[in-house]
């Protein structure tokens, strides 16, 4: 048994989001008490925990759970920033497809994989949902990393069989796209224990987005999906993300609504290990219905910034009841620190006009960051928070390495456990991310 000594913060339980704040964790001398198999034995005030076990006393940094990015792109780890003089479609066509069918070299995709784990661990994302790149052995390099790294990722390979000439090297015929799928799930998923509710890694069927598949490939990757949905296999892909990109949907499948396009045409794709990036434009009938199947929304309002896209409104997509869990989307999304992106989407949902506008409780944005993406993942039982009982993901963050930030935590009143919250989300940079742990295990 080794204890982590700390002030503990977490969203103890398993709340929804409304009542995150009532479950608001904050032992300023707090502990977990971590077994050797990885496993939390004890959460809570730290002059209470069992007696006779090694003590790791990281006062006065913070215990908090490990950031859960639930939409990130691998082949886009070197393109934030990038300059695409439009929107969504622009970007994609004179930015990104250029810059992910560098990937077709292996040691590139090699060297990508590399910093894009090592990049995760600098900034305590310890469970990624991954946007995979459309080259099997860049995958390939991206499940072996995170294994010998120890992150828990789920990602699949980037389908595409249509699409536009500077995407012609992503692109395969439908057969191939549904093998390739096939081999992936069949290699990778739960590789590196066997078991899915063990493992770190799991394997996921992931469309770039509607356009750039078939009628005929939904189909197939439908009846792809059912065959392995209970082996725990994910669904991942975009929704309703730009304007122009929802009416090229409706037009192209002659669908009443986006999302029509994964849940009607053959079996549905949707259901609780279902994820679907943005959903900026949803209509009230989409957001019942992900709501109703258990299917989750990863929001990522820093790229929706940066592209233009609009602002998902929160009160509207959290009262229909789906799940929301937060996405950096990078590199569209040019934060790769969950805070960061935390921090956009605070300020953004305090813009929305008139009524709409919500000041976000600092409970609520640390349970979009952790327990909604862990919910969002299927995962809950395991990780989110750190309460006893769940695998000890959680990072380090000591105030203390980053200029100004312990100054800016003294004002605050001890007792105020809102307040000290929002400053430590709100304010915090990668400097302050010390140390970061799966499952017990040191990563960094």
């Amino acid at each position: 048994m080794t204890t982590y000594r700390g002030h503990l913060i977490h969203i103890g339980g398993a709340p929804r989001l409304a009542d995150a704040a009532q479950c608001l964790v904050s032992e300023p001398d707090g502990a977990i008490v971590v077994d050797d198999t990885g496993r939390i034995t004890y959460s809570g005030p730290f002059d209470r925990r069992p007696s006779g076990d090694a003590v790791v006393d990281v006062r006065p940094a913070f215990l908090l759970p490990g950031f859960v990015d639930a939409h990130i792109h691998f082949p886009q780890t070197y393109c934030t920033d990038s300059y695409g003089g439009g929107q969504l479609l622009d970007w994609l066509s004179r930015c990104i497809f250029p810059a992910e069918v560098k990937l077709a070299d292996p040691a590139y995709a090699q060297r990508v994989a590399q910093d894009f784990c090592r990049r995760r661990i600098s900034v305590g994302t310890t469970t990624a949902l991954v946007f995979g790149s459309a080259f099997p052995h860049a995958q390939d390099a991206l499940f072996r990393e995170s294994i010998r790294t120890g992150l828990r990722t789920i990602s699949g390979r980037g389908i595409q069989t249509v699409g536009p000439p500077s995407a012609e090297p992503l692109l395969t015929d439908e057969a191939t796209a549904i093998s390739l799928v096939t081999e992936e799930i069949v290699r990778w998923h739960a590789a590196d224990t066997g078991d899915p509710a063990t493992a770190l890694v799991h394997a996921a069927v992931v469309p770039r987005f509607a356009l750039s598949v078939t009628t005929q490939t939904l189909h197939a990757l439908g009846e792809l999906y059912d065959s392995v949905r209970d082996r725990g296999v994910y669904f991942h892909t975009h929704l309703n993300e730009n304007v122009d990109e929802v009416a090229a949907v409706r037009e192209t499948y002659g669908v009443q609504s986006y999302l029509d396009t994964y849940d009607s045409i053959g079996k549905t794709l949707l259901g609780p290990r279902s994820v679907l990036a943005h959903a900026v434009h949803c209509t009230r009938d989409e957001l019942a219905r992900m709501a109703d199947t258990g299917t989750s929304i990863a929001h990522c309002p820093s790229s929706q910034l940066f592209l233009g896209s609009g602002v998902m409104p929160w009160r509207a997509t959290v009262g229909s009841g789906v799940n929301v869990a937060l996405g950096t989307d990078v590199s569209a999304g040019d934060e790769w620190l969950i805070p960061r992106v935390l921090n956009d989407c605070f300020k953004v949902h305090m813009s929305e006009p008139g009524d709409q506008a919500v000041a976000l409780h600092p409970a609520e944005l640390l349970f979009t960051a952790t327990l909604a993406g862990a919910r969002a993942l299927a995962l809950e039982d395991r990780i989110g928070n750190l309460d006893a009982g769940k695998e000890a993901d959680f990072v380090v963050v000591d105030a203390r390495r980053q200029e100004l930030l312990v100054e800016s935590l003294s004002q605050i009143d001890e007792y105020d456990r809102a307040a000290q919250l929002f400053t430590l989300l709100m304010g915090m940079r990668e400097e302050a991310v010390s140390q970061v742990y799966v499952k017990g295990r040191k990563l960094n």
